[in-house]
């Protein structure tokens, strides 16, 4: 050991070295600012610089939209790889590993809840989870928040995210959507409202049910929304698409999102929309 290397060893400032957090910053995927995780998070995972809105976790999501006391609802138990499916992994081994990197069982999660005092069921589908792909669970999921709601005479409110029907389940997971929109009629003639809150990204077979058959549709801003991707319909119909095609703004403008709401302003939002759909109590 050389005499300097003695030295620095001997000051205690080199001695110890101090540990940084590997989560310290996270890189914004829109303007590639470097920016603080917890000033990121404490700004509801929206970049400061950009604006851009980042993926939510189901949790941050039940925080962010429902008053303190909520409660998360069991998710329903399917029978779990019907088909015997296999790729590069086995079906269930790829359900572990998304089940170990994440709070809950499978991409929707339900909760029985108020927003500003009116009461609720909200779903919300994780992208961390298997890229929210629609299965027999997540159509199991919705169907039982559904019938919550009824049972409650509750709203049932929805947050998509999904890259669409789960390829794993074959057509076991294409009959989520007529089973969904089955469910969405029993809502509807029970009287009550169905909201969807449609975040990035929100595309194929979820876009093709539930996503749009709310009462009112809102958008948060930039957020993906269509069935197909761009490259594939441009592909087919031999155009070039607009700009912005598929995003929230560009539905807004014609006609299928009724408003995009930045996300500090979603559940004051959402509270008057609860506010004006719910019928007012007799006096």
């Amino acid at each position: 050991m050389s005499w300097l290397n003695r030295v620095r060893n001997a000051l205690p400032s080199f001695a110890q070295k101090r540990e940084t957090p590997d989560n310290l910053w996270i890189k914004c995927p829109s303007c590639s600012e470097m920016l603080f995780t917890k000033e990121y998070e404490e700004n509801l995972s929206v970049c400061p610089r950009c604006d851009h809105h980042g993926r939510v976790r189901t949790d941050d999501r039940f925080g962010q939209l429902l008053d303190p006391g909520y409660s998360v609802l069991a998710t329903p138990r399917v029978k779990e790889d019907p088909l015997k499916f296999r790729d590069s992994k086995r079906y269930p081994d790829r359900l572990k590993a998304a089940r170990a990197a994440n709070p809950h069982p499978d991409a929707l999660t339900n909760a029985k809840g108020t927003v500003n005092g009116h009461k609720v069921i909200l779903g919300v589908q994780d992208f961390a989870f298997m890229g929210g792909s629609m299965g027999m669970a997540v159509g199991a999921a919705f169907v039982e928040g559904v019938e919550r709601a009824i049972k409650d005479k509750a709203p049932y409110v929805i947050c998509t995210a999904a890259g669409g029907a789960r390829m794993q389940e074959g057509i076991l997971s294409l009959m989520q959507m007529p089973k969904t929109t089955v469910a969405l009629r029993r809502l509807r003639r029970a009287g009550l409202p169905y909201i969807v809150i449609l975040t990035d990204p929100t595309t194929g077979g979820v876009t093709a049910s539930y996503a749009m058959l709310g009462d009112i549709h809102i958008a948060e801003p930039g957020c993906l929304i269509g069935f197909a991707g761009q490259r594939v319909i441009q592909d087919t119909i031999r155009e070039k698409l607009p700009e912005g095609f598929q995003r929230a703004e560009y539905l807004h403008e014609h006609g299928m999102v009724d408003m995009v709401v930045h996300r500090k302003d979603l559940k004051s939002t959402l509270a008057r929309v609860l506010e004006y759909l719910q019928p007012a109590k007799a006096a």
